[in-house]
């Protein structure tokens, strides 16, 4: 007698969708190869490791079989594939085959594929990196091919772990990530960008159509912004504050005057040269960061003063051979000064040969100098650094007169979505933050599987609100109101609790289903519905 089981579907007959809508499984194919003698392609295990990686589990990425053992295989990955067939060593070959056809390669592939399956228009592409931590040993320079597993600069500030890097470039409109490219970690920002530059861009710009690159303040290195000027790309990046032509600018804040951008920002614009290249530099005040850094510069004045009276008093008990020599001390003292002015004088001392109280009449063998003063902060020291406070400056160079101040800003702004996609990989509930792969080729392949589950996740994303919309339909947000934008992590978790019951020759069944989650469904199109009946 065969008695009833089920399995659990939940929200994977979703991301499964998402990768038969889009070919997922046969792209892969087509790039690794085909082979007769694999019961599972390698596009069926890189979807099987998509499907691990958004099932929330909180497990590493390099997968258990037992995971698969209670999904319905049959619908998310096809007939007759089976949990043990998902093991290790499969999973490993997949990563193995992925990394020696080049993963930035592949993923930019599909990255062409989803943003041409959502019909989306990419005006502008958003460059950034993280790091992720690796549990494993360092690698020497040279044995693991471009990408060296090493100590370096820390995000999480454990600079004591060794790590990777993950560059990302990200569509502006959703933040689905277009292409993404592993690094050494001990590699700098500035460096990794101008490659970037240098050896992708003309490619990406082609496929994408995107009109600009943003940046941070990492792309805005002389030879990165010519190499894009002469490719034609436009640019839009923050200007380091270290360059003397950004730090003469800021000191002329207080004389400008500054005009409306949006809520809570002003700004006055400024034509540059920099590196040879015509831009259009737009100074930007920020209410918002001129209170976060008000409350900064009382604490860093406080703590400024602070360290000037100890230094001053130490200052104060040195004796000195000249009057001159106690003056250029003073001198020398206030230069150091950040914050603090000081009143001072020199006095003399008189010193005898003995110790103690002087005889009458008895003259002194010497004659030294010591400081006495007093400290205080100018209040136009103060006033000059609040007129600086909340200040940044946005460069780019498209000069023309399309693109307005209120434009600038918006699409430097919109930046965050990659630094969203980042806050995700990390995210708790989807991966640690460290890489437990033992092999290091694997490194790579892994994090372009991680990377296409962002791309998954926010194409998902993208799709329902863009389709609800579409078709006059809300869905219910954790209020019970109905909506047009809910995340994807809420539509996940709505679609907890549905299984698959499976009766001895009888049509399995799909269980637990409820209306909002038929309005989902039915939005989606019948690659979901054909999953979820």
């Amino acid at each position: 007698m065969t008695y009833p089981s089920s399995k659990s579907l939940d929200h994977h007959g979703l991301v499964a969708g998402f990768c038969k809508d889009i070919q997922l499984a046969q792209y892969i194919d087509d790039a690794l190869g085909h082979a007769d003698e694999r019961k599972v392609s390698f596009g069926q295990l890189f979807v099987a490791m998509l499907l691990n990686g958004l099932g929330f589990t909180g497990r590493t990425l390099h997968m258990y079989s037992e995971y698969f053992e209670s999904k319905p295989l049959e619908r998310l990955l096809g007939e007759g594939i089976s949990a043990d067939d998902i093991n290790d060593d499969a999973l490993g070959r997949c990563l193995d085959a992925l990394y020696d056809k080049g993963v930035s390669s592949i993923y930019q592939g599909i990255g062409e594929r989803v943003v041409n399956h959502l019909g989306l228009d990419c005006q502008a592409v958003h460059l950034d990196s993280s790091s992720f931590h690796y549990d494993g040993q360092a690698t020497p320079e040279g044995e693991f091919g471009y990408i060296r597993i090493a100590q370096g600069y820390s995000r999480d500030h454990r600079p004591e772990l060794n790590q990777v890097i993950l560059n990302l470039i990200c569509e502006n409109q959703s933040g689905i990530p277009v292409y993404m490219k592993p690094a050494s970690g001990n590699s700098n920002d500035m460096e990794g960008f101008k490659q970037i530059v240098k050896a992708h861009i003309g490619s990406l710009k082609a496929a994408q159509a995107s009109r600009y690159l943003v940046a941070d303040a990492a792309l805005y290195v002389k030879e990165t912004i010519e190499e894009l000027d002469a490719q034609g790309q436009l640019f839009i990046t923050r200007v380091p504050q270290t360059l003397k032509e950004a730090k003469a600018l800021i000191k002329q804040a207080p004389t400008l005057t500054f005009t409306p951008i949006s809520q809570g920002y002003e700004g006055v614009s400024y034509d540059s040269e920099y590196g040879g290249v015509s831009q259009k530099w737009l100074l930007i005040r920020s209410e918002q960061a001129y209170k976060r850094e008000q409350h900064n510069l009382n604490k860093r004045m406080l703590k400024a003063g602070e360290q000037a009276r100890k230094s001053f008093k130490q200052l104060c008990q040195q004796h000195f051979a000249c009057a001159q020599d106690a003056q250029a001390a003073v001198v020398k003292w206030q230069n150091k000064q950040a914050v603090c002015n000081v009143s001072a004088q020199v006095t003399e001392i008189a010193v005898y040969a003995s110790a103690g109280r002087p005889k009458r009449d008895e003259l002194p063998t010497r004659i030294e100098y010591q400081i006495t003063g007093a400290l205080y902060t100018p209040l136009a020291s103060r006033l000059t650094a609040l007129q600086q406070l909340g200040l940044f400056i946005i460069a780019t160079n498209d000069v023309s007169d399309e693109l307005d101040t209120a434009s600038l800003l918006s699409r430097y702004k919109a930046q965050q979505n990659v630094e969203k996609g980042f806050r995700f990989l990390k995210s708790p509930d989807f991966l640690t933050s460290a890489i437990y792969l033992k092999k290091p080729e694997r490194i790579e392949a892994l994090l372009m599987v991680m990377t296409s589950c962002l791309m998954v996740y926010a194409s998902l994303e993208h799709q329902i609100r863009k389709t609800l919309k579409d078709n006059a339909c809300y869905f219910p947000d954790q209020k019970k109101k109905p909506s047009q934008t809910p995340t994807t992590r809420w539509v996940f978790q709505c679609f907890e609790n549905i299984t698959v019951l499976y009766q001895a020759e009888q049509i399995p069944l799909v269980m637990n289903l409820k209306e909002r989650q038929h309005i989902i469904i039915n939005c989606l199109g019948d690659v979901y519905r054909r999953i979820y009946s």
